[in-house]
């Protein structure tokens, strides 16, 4: 994307269709282990020379894997784009995956699983998507278990990723103030020579698991509580209204439904939030709030009252312009952010073949109707189609 500005910081990713949910069920946390490997060791690179080919010039270097994306992505001086797309070739395509390597960076990822265990509202959604798409790679934990990354191979690794690192599923994106022609040259430079790996599998989508509630005992302060349903995928009709509904009742910022009901009318949790993600066959409603173990109930009581407002009585014009404005100003601000700009883009290519033009967002947003918003509330707050985990402290 070409950003005619002063700005001397231009930002660059490489994503890859490819995620946790496409791992076998014997090798959890493969996708996640890959992303620390690739900074490893290259065929020509060793692991300094790799943090060090932007890092020496200032730039921030850093990756990140998903459910359905492996992300690397950096920031660097305007000068810089050929080294850093030079290198994300190196890394993405030229990796060796030394077994000393392994052996350290196992070491690191089983240092993150137990960290992300001793954090409750982080593991809570962990467990709780466990429950809501039980027996399908997407209730897996990212990370894995601690057994599953112990196991894993070299050529589990390999396999992997000839399997799923598909060329015709990989977006390269740039932003900065650069010719088209000029990041066509540096990119075919680098990439020209990848051989073709063409699309081939399929991924299945999960099937309808029964809704539950479940209580957990552990050895924490206060009470912590998530409950949701499937959602709308990516390609839904209704994504935008949810997106839209997700972000009135429990989204960004303090003037949410729910936090003004919940935290600041009755002091009942210092958190409670809802979040929306859709995915490319399915998709995820969750509300999470964190409490004392005496006031669950009173703040479950309260979420399901709003609920049913929302549900018997639908918004009207002004109040849902009123939300329009406000997740449009939202999105508006978020553009700001330069790194998450040119990676949402590069998603965009990947799930729908196309970029929209922030206008078009905005169109889809203004589109959104009542009688939406009315049908979309009374499907995804059914109480009765929620499922629900608690955990409670001990005693």
């Amino acid at each position: 994307m070409h950003v005619p500005s002063a700005s001397a910081i231009s930002h660059a990713c490489i994503i890859v269709n490819s995620g946790s949910r496409d791992e076998g069920p014997e090798h959890s946390g493969l996708a996640h282990f890959i992303e620390h490997l690739i900074f490893k060791r290259t065929e020509k690179r060793s692991t300094n020379q790799i943090l060090n080919r932007l890092e020496s010039v200032g730039a921030d270097l850093n990756a990140y894997t998903t459910k359905e994306y492996t992300c690397i992505h950096a920031s660097f001086l305007h000068p810089y784009l050929d080294r850093t797309l030079e290198l994300f070739n190196d890394i993405v395509f030229h990796s060796t995956f030394p077994e000393d390597e392994m052996e350290k960076e196992k070491g690191v990822v089983l240092d993150e699983i137990a960290s992300y265990l001793d954090q409750p509202e982080e593991a809570i959604y962990d467990d709780f998507e466990d429950i809501l798409f039980e027996g399908h790679p997407l209730g897996k934990n990212i990370l894995g278990t601690a057994e599953s990354v112990s196991a894993l191979s070299r050529a589990d690794i390999k396999n992997f990723i000839a399997s799923n690192y598909h060329t015709d599923k990989i977006v390269i994106a740039v932003l900065g103030n650069y010719s088209f022609n000029k990041v066509i040259k540096i990119g075919s430079k680098h990439y020209a020579d990848i051989p073709a790996n063409v699309h081939t599998t399929s991924r299945t989508a999960p099937s309808p698991v029964a809704p539950k509630s479940i209580v957990s005992n552990k050895p924490i302060m206060q009470a912590h509580s998530v409950l949701g349903c499937p959602a709308y995928s990516l390609h839904h009709p209704y994504k935008m209204g949810l997106l839209l509904l997700n972000n009135l009742l429990g989204g960004t910022g303090m003037s949410s439904i729910l936090n003004l009901q919940i935290r600041e009318k009755y002091g009942i949790a210092y958190t409670i939030e809802t979040g929306y993600s859709p995915l490319s066959d399915t998709g995820l409603f969750t509300l999470y709030f964190g409490t004392e173990k005496e006031k669950v109930e009173r703040a479950l009581s309260l979420t399901f009252k709003e609920f049913r407002k929302l549900k018997e009585k639908p918004l009207n014009e002004l109040q849902l312009q009123k939300a329009k404005n406000k997740f449009i100003g939202q999105i508006a601000l978020g553009e700001e952010n330069r790194i998450g700009l040119i990676i949402s883009m590069a998603k965009s290519l990947i799930d729908y073949d196309r970029i929209d033009s922030l206008e078009r967002v905005f169109d889809k947003i203004q589109a959104v109707s009542t009688a939406d918003m009315a049908n979309i509330a009374n499907e995804i707050l059914d109480e009765s189609n929620l499922s629900q985990l608690t955990f409670y402290p001990l005693g």
